[in-house]
C-alpha cells in the first residue's frame, strides 16, 4: 500500500508546551479542542528535503485543516508568543508568522514613538 509523501513524518501537530508550569494549564485548553490532535499530523511539518510543489500543496491541506479549527486563533497566538519555528500553526506558515510579527514590532515601535512627543508636552 503505497503511502502520501507526508504520511513519513511522525510528529505531533502540537508539540509539548515550552511554558512556565504556571501558564501551562492555562494555555492547554485549547489543545484538547485542536481539530489537527486527531488525524493529519504530518500535514503540518515539512519532512526534509521536500519539493517546493509538494511543501505549497502540504501547507495548503494543513491551512484548509486550520480553517475549520474552533481554536485556530488560540493557536496561531501561541506560535507567536513562543515564537514556533516550524510548521503550520493557526494557519499560518512559519514565513507568514515571521510577517506577522515583524508587522506587530513595527507598529509597536511606531506606537512609542508617536507616545514619546505627547508624552514631553505633558511633561514640559
Amino acid at each position: 500500500m503505497l503511502q502520501p509523501p507526508h504520511s513519513s513524518v511522525q510528529v505531533a501537530a502540537v508539540p509539548a508546551q515550552r511554558l512556565p508550569a504556571r501558564d501551562r494549564d492555562q494555555d492547554a485548553a485549547w489543545h484538547t479542542e485542536a481539530v489537527c490532535r486527531r488525524d493529519e499530523a504530518g500535514l503540518f511539518f515539512a519532512p526534509s528535503k521536500e519539493p517546493t510543489a509538494a511543501r505549497l500543496s502540504r501547507e495548503d491541506a494543513a491551512k484548509r485543516v486550520c480553517s475549520r479549527c474552533p481554536v485556530m486563533v488560540e493557536c496561531r497566538e501561541h506560535a507567536l508568543l513562543q515564537p514556533e519555528p516550524y510548521g503550520v500553526w493557526g494557519g499560518l506558515t512559519a514565513a507568514e508568522r515571521r510577517v506577522v510579527l515583524a508587522r506587530r514590532r513595527r507598529r509597536e515601535m511606531d506606537l512609542k514613538k508617536t507616545a514619546r512627543p505627547t508624552a514631553n508636552r505633558i511633561a514640559g
